[in-house]
């Protein structure tokens, strides 16, 4: 009997509540109701709300705590699995935990069962292109590669699909970090800035959970960190296993960086190898050179550099990170809908040679806007907001000294149809048009992805 095995001979008679739906949860409780488990799904929406998915998990069997009062479940459950939207010290839980009931996460037992390697990738911004650059780089190089985690795949639901000769690449936020406490045999930090303050008790707490993805490694483990980055550098000090970095402004002792001629190269302290130029890389802007040079850190010596060289000429983007969505009377369109703080917002406006026209805001994650102030007086020639960050954004760009209404027009609307309306109406030929946020997407979508979808359907109707 394998440990999956084990694990779901071990449950069988207890009774497990799922508190949400989605992504991370869907597949997963249809898993568990497969294999005769009692399982409870806990979430605020009601069954009319859930639709579809509220008919078809009660035709299986499911049981339900829905409504305002749907936590109240969890205390005469056994076994509860959060999903990451739901903050890991909630008092709910908190509470739950000192009852003795097990409070766990899709992800945290995955970790537990996975019978192959692990790459982890974490960090503020650059986790989804990096995590799916990797994969990229992986099966390119022949290997079977499993993508999942906060990049919005469930993994624990093909746990029994996986080989230990496959590779699982994983991307982890803060809030899967936060209770975990096992670590992959590659983690890799991108970069760590202010983010999820609204949730966090503060830049300590975010902070720690990031650290979860490399205090539990073992003297065999491979660390990736971001050298140019002072809170991920300053990880150094407790990585266990082989440390490696990358950067754009100095060499490693081992990892890889960006020379003097353009080139990404990697080092293993001794010699150098040269393997692509950032010119060649299909995806724009330097942050993805800095996302190649993270993967190169992660990968080399189990990727050829040619894999990666074809990786980097060929590849071409995530969805909703600077990805092209159509040209219309000579206006590009662009959806950066990822891009749901400063930090990520600048790299975006960086990718272009020119001035643009940008849609901005939404749910406050209690960033400071301060830093998009000179980047969007000197980038953006049009900025239109909307959401609750609308205010905060629009002063701290009026707030920067150099600021002129007509260097930088501000339009203030209520939609994403009346956004890429204003945008259609102010553009002329050559201009390019963008949606980046530099917020969450709570106040309106989901989350980001449906966000993206919803602008891209409203361009492609233009």
């Amino acid at each position: 009997m394998n440990k999956t095995e084990q694990f779901f001979t071990n449950i069988k008679n207890k009774k497990i509540a799922f508190i949400g739906t989605g992504v991370s949860h869907n597949d997963l409780i249809a898993m568990f109701i497969g294999k005769g488990l009692d399982v409870t799904v806990c979430d605020r929406k009601s069954a009319e709300d859930m639709g579809e998915l509220y008919s078809r998990l009660k035709a299986m069997g499911c049981k339900f705590s829905l409504g305002d009062n749907y936590l109240d479940a969890i205390y005469d459950m056994d076994i509860v699995f959060r999903t990451p939207g739901m903050y890991y010290l909630h008092p709910a839980l908190t509470k739950a935990r000192e009852m003795g009931i097990t409070v766990t996460s899709e992800m945290e037992v995955f970790f537990d069962l996975c019978p192959c390697r692990m790459i982890g990738i974490t960090g503020t911004d650059g986790k989804t292109t990096t995590t799916t650059i990797i994969s990229e780089m992986l099966s390119r190089s022949g290997k079977t590669v499993h993508k999942g985690g906060n990049i919005g795949r469930a993994l624990l639901p093909v746990i029994e699909e996986i080989n230990e000769e496959d590779i699982a690449v994983v991307e982890l936020s803060s809030f899967q970090l936060i209770s975990m406490r096992r670590s992959p045999d590659t983690a890799v930090i991108t970069n760590i800035y202010p983010d999820h303050l609204n949730v966090h008790s503060g830049m300590e707490e975010y902070i720690g959970a990031k650290k979860n993805l490399i205090l539990h490694q073992n003297a065999f483990s491979r660390t990736v960190l971001n050298m140019d980055n002072a809170d991920t550098n300053a990880l150094s000090d407790i990585v266990r296993g082989d440390l490696y970095k990358f950067s754009t402004k100095a060499v490693p002792a081992k990892g890889a960086f960006l020379d003097n001629d353009g080139m990404l190269c990697y080092t293993d302290g001794k010699t150098v190898e040269k393997i692509v130029h950032k010119s060649e890389i299909k995806i724009p802007g330097m942050h993805n050179v800095e996302n190649y040079l993270t993967a190169i850190a992660a990968v080399y010596g189990t990727v050829s550099a040619e894999d990666i060289a074809e990786t980097a000429r060929n590849f071409g983007g995530v969805e909703h990170r600077i990805e092209f969505v159509r040209e219309l009377d000579g206006v590009r369109y662009y959806n950066d809908s990822i891009a749901t703080s400063p930090v990520s917002v600048i790299a975006g406006l960086n990718a272009f040679d020119r001035r643009l026209i940008v849609i901005a805001g939404g749910s406050d994650k209690k960033l400071d806007y301060s830093q998009l102030a000179e980047p969007i007086n000197t980038k953006v020639k049009t900025l239109i907001l909307l959401g609750a960050t609308a205010d905060s954004i629009e002063s701290a760009v009026r707030a920067y000294n150099g600021y002129s209404e007509d260097n930088c027009k501000i339009i203030r609307v209520s939609s994403m149809e009346e956004a890429v309306e204003a945008a259609r109406n102010n553009a002329v030929s050559g201009d390019i048009v963008t949606l980046s946020p530099a917020s969450a997407s709570f106040d309106s979508y989901s989350n980001f992805e449906e966000r993206g979808k919803h602008y891209k359907s409203v361009v492609n109707a233009l």
